[in-house]
């Protein structure tokens, strides 16, 4: 009996020891992460959202499945650098100082991949850097660097990998190859010391390539054209789909026509305008299709990182993140393109897994910036947010441990001498209401209820009963710019070509 008992005891002691062994090894796993951003990925163009008729993103599908989506994720700014720069320090535009897609990057700033890589990660870049005065060289905070001029090419591009210039002359596209540059940095990492890798997609930037395997395949898919699209319609404006639907017919009762910006009307035969996109470089339907085949691309290097990670038994403790770096408009108030508060233009797809910490289909309501992301992946990194940074940690949400957060995202966009038809403005949104505020030109405000408006199409601006809102949002917005030093509208000297459409060269 005595002798059953102590085996007994023994046996418990070797099962906790075991047990003991098995949880440190667990927590003592190397934290990875692998952040994916894509270029112009508005918020619903993903298969499992069944907005878009025939999309298929199975990757980016399995993602939410097995991991968490932000549905409210913002950006701070709606245009490719300004977002970028916030993803990167944390910081709004006015702050960091890139307000625009030419303005110089300051040398002051610091990337939240530094203090990765000064806590011992093995950290990457590879894709479209995109920012400032920069152009491919590369940047501080990362170990291994591969990126391109500009906005690069989908066929035939050149890399510049660690400083030399590598030139691609075979059909391979764009998103593969970095896809495939990004598995071979993979390969290299010691798997004993936690690595970081940033993989920046050009696509889906305009004008759209997809591969050659995915070409033509959406060509005769049916398009939902937004009900909104025909509200800036003349006469002369051509019908994208034919009779006007039940949805069509029915808004146009509810929608305030006389309170919609001018800018927003005269823009719709324009460069950023569904009858002359790109100023009739290419037709709206084919534009369409033509970019959800080059999303294609992007959701099979998705799929490909997240087989690697299975294959080598790191996908438990690897945080993966899918985002975009600004939405886009598909002709929702008669508008392509992004770089306006409108929904379609500032949310992004935000997706998030890591098993170890995130349970399967966690679905985060709070409205989330990019100017979190930074503060979030040190967090799950164990590092303490920097002081600079004005963003902060939401990876208690993504764990359920807490639901405390802030209730509102800000908004800025500064003009842009290459596109001075859409002017500067401000914004706050809450869970209900979104308030936009003009600078410098002589238009309307708007304010919309998200809840009951949520195609933003009924302005509330001259409402008797939304007075007080829209009085309280307005101070918001300014507290939110004096609080954060952005009270003075960000100019900087920039030597550039300004491009005329009109086909009559630079001036």
């Amino acid at each position: 009996m005595k002798d059953a008992f102590l085996l007994m005891v023994f046996l418990l002691s070797c099962n906790e020891i075991s047990a003991q062994s098995n949880n440190t090894k667990f927590k003592t796993k190397p934290k990875n992460i692998i952040f994916i951003l894509a270029d112009d990925h508005r918020f619903d163009a993903m298969g499992f959202m069944n907005t878009i008729a025939g999309l298929k993103t199975p990757n980016l599908d399995k993602l939410a499945k097995e991991g968490a989506h932000v549905k409210n994720a913002c950006v701070s700014t709606a245009l490719c650098s300004p977002s970028r720069a916030s993803i990167l320090t944390g910081q709004y535009a006015h702050t960091h100082k890139v307000v625009d897609n030419f303005a110089p990057l300051p040398n002051q700033l610091k990337f939240f991949p530094q203090y990765l890589q000064q806590a011992g990660y093995q950290t990457a870049f590879l894709g479209k850097w995109h920012m400032g005065n920069t152009d491919d060289a590369p940047q501080k905070g990362f170990d291994y660097w591969l990126s391109f001029k500009g906005q690069g090419e989908y066929y035939h591009p050149t890399f510049n990998i660690n400083g030399k210039q590598v030139k691609h002359t075979d059909s391979t596209h764009i998103t593969d190859l970095l896809t495939n540059y990004a598995l071979d940095w993979l390969n290299t990492v010691k798997k004993d010391k936690p690595f970081f890798i940033y993989l920046s997609h050009k696509a889906v930037h305009a004008s759209f390539e997809p591969t050659q395997r995915h070409k033509d395949i959406y060509k005769n898919q049916s398009i939902n054209y937004p009900a909104s699209m025909y509200l800036t319609a003349t006469d002369s404006s051509k019908n994208w789909g034919g009779e006007k639907d039940k949805l069509t017919q029915s808004i146009f009762g509810k929608a305030n026509i006389i309170d919609m910006p001018k800018w927003v009307k005269n823009q719709r035969y324009s460069w950023h305008g569904v009858d002359y996109l790109y100023h009739g470089k290419i037709g709206f339907n084919d534009f369409y299709h033509q970019y959800f085949e080059t999303l294609l691309g992007v959701d099979e290097s998705v799929g490909k990182l997240l087989e690697w990670l299975k294959i080598n038994g790191l996908d438990e403790n690897t945080m993966v993140v899918y985002m975009g770096d600004n939405g886009f408009s598909f002709g929702e108030r008669g508008l392509i393109d992004k770089r306006h508060m409108y929904e379609e233009s500032m949310r992004v797809p935000l997706l998030i897994r890591c098993p170890s910490i995130i349970q399967p289909k966690t679905e985060v309501e709070q409205v989330i910036q990019n100017i979190d992301i930074a503060p979030t992946l040190l967090a799950y990194a164990n590092q303490a947010t920097p002081s600079q940074m004005q963003g902060n940690s939401f990876l208690n949400i993504l764990k359920k441990q807490s639901s405390v957060w802030k209730d509102k995202a800000f908004y800025e966009y500064y003009w842009e001498t290459d596109f001075p038809q859409t002017p500067t403005c401000f914004g706050v949104r809450t869970e209900r209401y979104k308030y936009i505020y003009y600078h410098g030109v002589w238009d309307t405000n708007e304010l919309y209820d998200l809840q009951t408006d949520p195609m933003e199409i009924n302005n509330l601006i001259r409402s008797k009963e939304h007075q007080e809102i829209a009085h309280q949002l307005r101070d918001q917005v300014f507290d939110w710019l004096e609080a954060t030093g952005g009270m003075q509208i960000p100019l900087n000297r920039i030597i550039q070509k300004r491009f005329d459409h009109q086909n009559r060269g630079n001036y």
